[in-house]
């Protein structure tokens, strides 16, 4: 009998943004599962130390609105390993008035976010993804696809992080590196709502109320390594994903659905 040989195949390692919460936690937690190395990017100290040991990934703080910060981030990320995968989570969505009544400072500051901040991210780490015939997730929304009324800033600041992607997809066509994009719909997070309405906590639980299972963030977790763990030939472009009482951005269904698990 002969004694098994190490693995010739190096660990993955992956970047998370938006860490410290939400979709971005359990992505993390997700691929750690997996058996990944996972950087875990986010402002938040404290709570990138939490998740660092509750999963034994690594941490990074940094701000995706500052060339400095981000800058910085890289630098600490490459010089500990390979880069296989980038999951552009962080993002987030201000208020929800009518155009006529819009605060537009609000409408900067989500495509800065949105748009600026996530290629920030990803043309800084684009070298270390090139290395590694990598893959690049932009986690959207279905805002990117559909506009429903009151939400025309992050409307737009998503869909313009949606047809970049697009735009760098075919850019980068003759390199073997995949460009993802997974669109949530209804995801109840901590902190999404709570941020959107200034944090207006009964407001924000007012979204959700009543609505049968909406996704949480594990759901988007999910098919974030189901994306990145298929054959590297395989490249998901677009995927929306939403609970089954949300037919679209403006069709909710409020009550029990009957679901038999």
């Amino acid at each position: 009998m002969t004694s098994p040989q190490p693995s010739t195949h190096p660990t993955k390692r992956a970047v998370v943004t938006g860490a410290s919460s939400g979709i971005g936690a359990a992505t993390v937690r997700a691929l750690r599962a997996e058996g990944w190395d996972v950087v875990a990017l986010a402002r938040r100290e404290e709570r990138l130390r939490a998740l660092a040991e509750e999963t034994g990934c690594e941490w990074v703080v940094g701000d995706v609105l500052s060339d400095e910060s981000v800058a910085a981030a890289v630098a600490s990320i490459t010089a500990g390993g390979r880069v296989d995968v980038l999951v552009n989570n962080a993002g987030g969505a201000l208020g929800l008035e009518p155009i006529d009544g819009a605060d537009l400072g609000k409408w900067s500051a989500m495509y800065e976010l949105n748009v600026v901040g996530t290629y920030r991210m990803t043309q800084a780490l684009l070298p270390a993804l090139r290395e590694t015939a990598g893959s690049i997730v932009f986690i959207t929304s279905t805002a990117a696809h559909e506009p429903y009324e009151g939400g025309a800033g992050y409307v737009a600041a998503k869909y313009g992080e949606r047809v970049a992607a697009r735009t760098l997809r075919l850019e980068l066509v003759g390199e073997p590196l995949r460009v993802i994009e997974i669109a949530p719909g209804m995801v109840h997070t901590e902190e999404f709502s709570l941020v959107r309405f200034d944090g207006d906590q009964e407001r924000a639980d007012g979204v959700y109320a009543n609505v049968d299972r909406p996704l949480l963030a594990e759901d988007i977790a999910e098919a974030v390594r189901w994306t990145v763990t298929l054959p590297a030939h395989v490249n998901i472009d677009s995927l929306v994903v939403r609970p089954v009482a949300q037919g679209g951005s403006t069709k909710v269904h409020k009550g029990s659905l009957g679901f038999q698990d």
